[in-house]
């Protein structure tokens, strides 16, 4: 395994705020949208064709950002415990150095930028 990278531009300190502010925020996001209703305040689908299509596309969305968040929410939780073990920087596929611009630019990476492409073509395709 390589080192972190050793780069003074690479404010860990402000790495670190970021991402715990990012948690936060994005914790809060996935809360909202797994509580569940208040009794008697969800609506029904409606008696005519087509009523219930905006409420229905609605709810796929939510869905759909939900997992979006959830899996950004894991990033970010998995680059903070990094800068814990003190492993930020380094790939957790294959033990690469991260370029510092890539922390940079995208704090939460926990892949090197080849392990981040391979991890996008082997994940399934939506229809």
């Amino acid at each position: 395994m390589t080192k972190p990278p050793d780069d003074p531009q690479l404010d860990l300190d402000a790495i670190r705020e970021e991402l715990e502010a990012r948690r936060d925020a994005v914790g809060g996001r996935v809360a909202g949208l797994a509580a569940r209703p208040e009794l008697g305040s969800a609506q029904g689908f409606g008696k005519r064709i087509g009523d219930g299509t905006i409420e229905a596309v609605s709810r796929l969305t939510e869905i759909g950002v939900g997992r979006s968040l959830e899996s950004g929410l894991a990033r970010t939780e998995r680059a903070l415990a990094k800068l814990d073990e003190g492993t930020y920087g380094v790939c957790d596929s294959c033990g690469a150095t991260i370029p510092a611009g890539r922390l940079r630019a995208m704090p939460d990476s926990v892949l090197c930028l080849t392990c981040a492409a391979a991890e996008r073509r082997v994940a399934p395709r939506r229809r």
